[in-house]
């Protein structure tokens, strides 16, 4: 994996996302963030994926149980329904990989309920097979800050890129000239940008660009 220069840098045309267990039973136990923050951003990236014509896998484990995908991330691909599993390590299941082997694409971008185990064993799986792995580590979480962090750790150890959604977001549109995605970025912002949100509608405001 390049770790410097301008192919270190995400690009839509190599990039596969692989959204994991995103699901009650998953909330239910999270505890290194506020839940709401993670339906926030997991959203935004599908979003961010969806804009940019990313090619985007959802995976639940035993849905039966754990429940279904949340209903914001599962509305962004309305028609695309979940792979379920049984294994926990999404990276063993052919199902999912068998779907990014074919797309050729070698940046992998993973987010995941729970950091410690769903997250980090395809993450440190994929990582052996050569992919580029990105984990998106606010649209991820944990049972605990500790959990979540000592998981981090060990991802990074072995290879892979901490990023955040928003982060990955700005790499795919790399230049405000991209006006072809530009408006896209720009509505994604104003939906799930936190302080940025706030902050471009106060700017589309004194343009003379706001709705109210």
């Amino acid at each position: 994996m390049n770790k410097t220069g301008l192919n270190a840098l995400l690009r839509p045309a190599d990039s596969i996302l692989v959204l994991i267990d995103h699901q009650p039973y998953q909330f239910a136990n999270l505890h290194s963030h506020e839940p709401t923050m993670i339906v926030n951003n997991v959203i935004g990236l599908a979003k961010t994926a969806k804009v940019f014509d990313v090619p985007t896998i959802l995976t639940t484990v035993i849905e039966d149980r754990g429940g279904y995908l949340i209903k914001g991330l599962q509305d962004v691909f309305p028609d695309q329904k979940p792979i379920d599993r049984t294994l926990i390590n999404t990276w063993e299941d052919p199902k999912v990989t068998d779907i990014i082997k074919k797309s050729g694409r070698k940046q992998l971008i993973l987010a995941a309920l729970w950091t410690e185990v769903c997250l980090a064993m395809p993450a440190i799986h994929a990582l052996g097979e050569g992919y580029d792995v990105f984990i998106v580590t606010d649209a991820s979480g944990g049972v605990s800050l500790e959990a979540h962090d000592m998981a981090i750790r060990r991802m990074v150890a072995a290879g892979a890129v901490p990023i955040t959604w928003m982060a990955v977001l700005a790499e795919w549109q790399r230049d405000w000239a991209r006006e072809e995605t530009a408006s896209g970025v720009a509505n994604i912002v104003l939906e799930h940008g936190g302080g940025s949100s706030v902050a471009l509608a106060w700017e589309l405001q004194l343009l003379g660009l706001s709705s109210k």
